[in-house]
């Protein structure tokens, strides 16, 4: 009898997405695994238990998560369905580790190989199993669609008998995954596209796009990117002139989209309620990294709020999971090309190897302990087992108020992530 997947429906009322589809539960059989969904896990993704059913899969119950060697998750799974998993098994979904180390402590106390997605290395044998691309793909897209939406104005250029519709101004800060698809989304629905990006590199990736770059392209721009492609801190006397350029061209723009994150602290602020002040009523901005913190001063997570001048700051919790159905079919592909990795294919069962560079990037717990490098630490320091949140770390400023503050000093961290120009 072959080993056995189970996709749970997610508990989370905010999270419509799956970890399977029917391709890929035919592809899981065809590895050697029994495979069962729980009854409704795709329904929100337009997956209905029948088509998972035709693929092969059996439809089961919660309770199901006890028998399965392997499961595969959209989120961090929660206490109550952590206590449903045997010991051993191995746990795959995007965890979002950091800042919740208790979390992470639980998912070691109960036994399970956890594995985080996020954190899978950026190499070309894993771009198949990159979830913060794919899913940042669609995120980006679907911020242009929320801001157009918002907007309640025509974005392309319009010319009629009746006279000139003129074209939407976009500006798009981040030029990662993210937003380098919400650039391309804007320009095919015909808006008149900017974008900003402390990597010199992202300037090509704009261009190429059609769109047109805004820098401060001094010396230190030039040398601002890392041998490894991330962004290096700027320096105050920088970070003022680009604030200033800026805080000028948010002030004529319709739309803006902001996707800055750093992986493992708050999002950093790049637009100042003083430039949502100075930007025309009825423009919009879209903040994807709301869930962070934010990078727009006045955003509310899961809210769309409108300012005293009448700005519309967007804050949609779980972008990627507003187009769930296409979010879906790309995230379980991105588990499944994982998964692969780590079945023995002529046993055709799991057979971990913790010597291999996936393994090693991505696995969070095993054998009842924290191991990923960047948690153990937290795990050994905690008093008695207790796992206390730390206290959040303050952002730095990316792009600021001209007449900006002194930066606050920030507190030493035990862990250091790189830092990204934009989401994904």
């Amino acid at each position: 009898m072959g080993q056995t997947v189970f996709i749970p429906r997610e508990l989370d009322a905010n999270e419509p997405r799956v970890a399977a589809s029917p391709d890929t539960v035919k592809r899981l059989a065809a590895l050697g695994f029994n495979v069962i969904v729980e009854t409704g896990a795709g329904t929100a993704s337009r997956i209905p238990d029948e088509e998972f059913a035709k693929a092969g899969a059996a439809i089961g119950k919660a309770g199901d998560a006890a028998k399965a060697d392997v499961v595969l998750k959209v989120r961090r799974p929660m206490d109550v369905e952590l206590k449903g998993y045997k010991s051993g098994a191995a746990v795959i979904a995007i965890m979002d580790p950091y800042g919740n180390d208790a979390a992470v402590a639980a998912l070691a106390r109960a036994g399970v190989t956890a594995f985080s997605m996020e954190f899978m290395p950026r190499i070309t044998r894993a771009q198949s199993m990159d979830v913060l691309s794919s899913q940042a793909n669609l995120a980006g897209y679907q911020a242009v669609i929320d801001a157009a939406a918002e907007y309640d104005r025509a974005l392309p250029m319009m010319m009629t008998a009746a006279g000139t519709v003129p074209a939407a101004k976009a500006f798009v800060m981040g030029v990662g995954v993210a937003g380098l698809q919400a650039i391309a989304t804007a320009r095919r629905l015909g808006a008149v596209v900017t974008a900003t990006d402390v990597r010199p590199a992202a300037k090509e990736q704009v261009a190429s796009l059609g769109a047109k770059f805004l820098a401060v392209e001094d010396e230190e721009f030039k040398a601002a990117e890392t041998a490894g492609g991330y962004a290096k801190e700027m320096s105050k006397e920088y970070q003022a002139k680009q604030a200033a350029l800026t805080a000028e061209h948010i002030a004529k723009q319709d739309i803006v989209i902001t996707t800055a994150l750093i992986p493992g602290r708050p999002a950093p602020k790049l637009v100042s309620a003083a430039m949502v002040a100075s930007m025309k009523p009825g423009s919009v901005i879209v903040d994807l990294a709301v869930e962070r913190g934010g990078n727009v001063e006045s955003a509310v997570p899961g809210k769309v709020v409108t300012t005293a001048n009448g700005v519309k700051i967007v804050g949609h919790l779980n972008v990627p999971g507003r187009v769930a159905a296409s979010a879906s079919l790309l995230y379980a592909r991105n588990l499944y090309a994982f998964l692969e990795t780590l079945v023995d294919k002529a046993t055709k069962t799991l057979a971990i190897n913790r010597d291999d560079e996936l393994v090693k990037a991505t696995m969070l717990t095993d054998a009842g302990k924290v191991v990923h490098p960047a948690f153990v630490r937290a795990e050994q320091e905690s008093p008695k087992g207790q796992h206390v949140e730390p206290p959040a770390i303050p952002a730095r400023t990316m792009v600021a108020e001209a007449s900006a503050k002194p930066a606050a000093k920030r507190p030493a961290a035990s862990r250091k992530p790189k830092t990204t120009g934009g989401i994904a």
